[in-house]
C-alpha cells in the first residue's frame, strides 16, 4: 500500500473513532517523519469545550512536546479533511513541509463545516471583518516589541 494511503487511512480512522465517541467533528490527523507516525490527533472540540481542539492542532501540540521543539521540519501532516485556516496557519508556524488530505473543504461544507467564510474573512482588511476590530495603540504599546527585538538572547520563531 502507498504510504500516503496508509497514513490517510489512519487519519480517517481517528476521525471516525473520535466522532463516534462524541469528542467532536469527524476529523483526524497524523504527523509523520521518516515514514513513522510521530503524533496523532482527532477533533475534541465538544469533549474539551475548546474551539481550538482540532485534530491537526492536537497532533501538532503532541509532536512538538515530544520533539522538544516548536518547529516540525521534514514532517508530513495527513488530515482526513482539508485543514481549516487555523490548522493551516498552525502547520505554517510549525514549519511542516507537506500536507496531504483526503476530503476537500467543499465536502466538509456539505455536512455543515464551512471554512470558506473563514478563508474569506482573513483576506479582508481588519475594519471589514465580521468581528469588530479596532486599532487602538497606546503611547508605550511598542515597548515590548522593541525590547524583544533588541534582546540578543531572544528565540526567533
Amino acid at each position: 500500500m502507498n504510504p500516503d494511503d496508509l497514513f490517510l487511512r489512519r487519519a480517517i480512522e481517528l476521525a471516525r473513532q473520535g466522532s463516534e465517541r462524541g469528542d467532536g467533528g469527524p476529523f483526524g490527523a497524523v504527523l509523520v517523519r521518516d515514514g513513522k507516525i510521530i503524533a496523532e490527533g482527532w477533533n475534541r472540540v465538544v469533549a474539551s469545550l475548546d474551539p481550538t481542539a482540532h485534530a491537526e492542532i492536537g497532533a501538532i501540540r503532541t509532536a512538538c512536546a515530544a520533539a522538544g521543539s516548536f518547529h516540525l521540519p521534514n514532517t508530513t501532516l495527513y488530515a482526513s479533511s482539508e485543514p481549516c485556516p487555523m490548522c493551516l496557519s498552525a502547520a505554517y508556524w510549525a514549519r511542516i513541509g507537506r500536507i496531504v488530505f483526503a476530503n476537500s473543504r467543499a465536502e466538509a461544507a456539505a455536512i455543515g463545516f464551512c471554512d470558506d467564510e473563514l478563508y474569506s474573512e482573513l483576506t479582508r482588511h481588519f475594519t471589514a471583518r465580521s468581528i469588530v476590530m479596532e486599532h487602538h495603540p497606546l503611547p508605550d504599546s511598542l515597548e515590548p516589541l522593541k525590547c524583544w527585538a533588541a534582546n540578543p538572547g531572544r528565540v526567533p520563531y
